[in-house]
């Protein structure tokens, strides 16, 4: 599980290439224009290369992959480049690939696999912005809880969860690699997205 600390976010505009559910615009300054557009094979390449810079135990490739093949709710964060800045990883349509996130529906609920702001762009609030956006869409399915794991060492990622409102509910033993064949324990914690009480349907 992976986070950036939180931040104001800011503001976007239309979706060129919307992604169903999800917001095609924000509220707030200015900053440049945003847009949700899902993941695609052809996006792996760049995902792929912000996940290594981010992580010292990043997701393969075949993660995101198989994601995406089996239709997870997947999706990118990009933004417009503001004047003089260089994009990186360099897209073809001159965007800045400003963060990502892959979740995984179930019954009356979404668990969160990976979220991931850029480093060029952390402590900006898109952490915080992505979540918002997840937790939109995944009221809108009808889910009742979101959950995720995060690693115990990871105290920006837990502190924004704690912050957010997500509540520890319990530890999974070596759950992630640590590297020298050592293995990390996961907090497991958990958001209630309770039920709109006039429709039946999340709030």
């Amino acid at each position: 599980m992976r986070a950036a600390a939180p931040l104001q976010a800011s503001s976007g505009a239309a979706d060129t290439r919307p992604v169903p559910g999800w917001p095609a615009t924000t509220a707030g300054a200015s900053e440049r224009r945003i847009t949700f557009e899902p993941m695609t094979e052809a996006d792996l390449d760049d995902v792929c290369e912000v996940e290594k810079l981010a992580y010292a135990h990043p997701w393969s490739r075949r993660h995101f992959a198989d994601s995406v093949a089996a239709g997870y709710p997947a999706v990118l964060l990009l933004g417009e480049a503001l004047p003089g800045e260089l994009p990186h990883p360099p897209r073809a349509d001159g965007r800045v690939l400003l963060g990502y996130l892959v979740a995984m529906p179930g019954v009356d609920e979404v668990h969160l696999l990976n979220i991931t702001v850029s480093p060029a762009h952390q402590r900006r609030g898109w952490a915080r912005f992505m979540l918002d956006a997840l937790v939109l869409w995944s009221r809108g399915q009808g889910a009742q809880t979101l959950w995720l794991e995060v690693r115990t060492g990871n105290i920006p990622a837990r502190a924004l969860y704690t912050a957010y409102g997500f509540r520890q509910v319990g530890v999974r033993k070596a759950y992630y690699p640590a590297g020298h064949g050592r293995r990390e324990d996961a907090v497991v914690m958990s958001l209630a997205l309770p039920a709109d009480p006039a429709t039946g349907a999340a709030a």
